[in-house]
């Protein structure tokens, strides 16, 4: 009589098996996981959701309301199978009306996609997230680097990313999908000595 063999944990399983405080992704079949990121990063974060979610999300300010927008969702764009994790991400209710209810897993493709990049992550979000954004249709992807104080803005066009404004600094931004509002770009950047 030979042991029973346990099947090896499948990537979802070790996903969910991380540490408190990394976050795990699965792109293209490989395991990423990564700690929490730098202070700077998670003031730009938040500065940025809170910018959108008064005039997108609540319709505050004269803005359209009409959006969900929810700060490192887990997006499976196949179950359990391809899972990304973005620093924000925007659904259009006419899509998504609501929320689906105690549920960790987005499995609705979002409108707009945001990460906010860090000198460990850029390169996996612009070689490896930004195509896997692409092919599963996400219409809209940013890009911000909060210690260069730049947004580069994406729109998706027959498959491929076209640059559609590329800001830096402290100006008034107006960029789809969020044009309907002009963005206080400097109140992006985390005060720093």
């Amino acid at each position: 009589m030979h042991a029973h063999q346990h099947p090896s944990p499948s990537l979802y399983e070790q996903l969910e098996a991380l540490p408190a405080g990394l976050t795990g992704e699965i792109l293209n079949g490989q395991l990423y996981a990564q700690p929490r990121p730098s202070l700077e990063h998670g003031y730009t974060e938040t500065s940025l959701a809170e910018e959108l979610v008064g005039p997108f999300q609540k319709g505050r300010g004269g803005g359209p309301g009409g959006w969900l927008i929810v700060v490192e969702p887990e997006l499976h764009f196949i179950r359990d199978t391809e899972v990304d994790v973005p620093d924000l991400a925007g659904w259009r209710r006419a899509r998504l009306p609501h929320l689906p209810k105690a549920q960790h897993r987005a499995l609705v493709v979002p409108d707009w996609v945001c990460e906010i990049l860090s000198p460990s992550t850029e390169s996996k979000d612009r070689k490896i997230k930004m195509p896997i954004y692409a092919r599963y249709g996400v219409p809209h992807a940013w890009l911000i680097d909060p210690v260069a104080h730049t947004l580069e803005a994406y729109a998706l066009d027959a498959g491929a990313w076209r640059e559609i404004g590329r800001f830096v600094g402290a100006t008034p931004v107006s960029v789809a999908p969020f044009d309907a509002v002009t963005i206080d770009l400097g109140a992006l950047w985390a005060p720093t000595e």
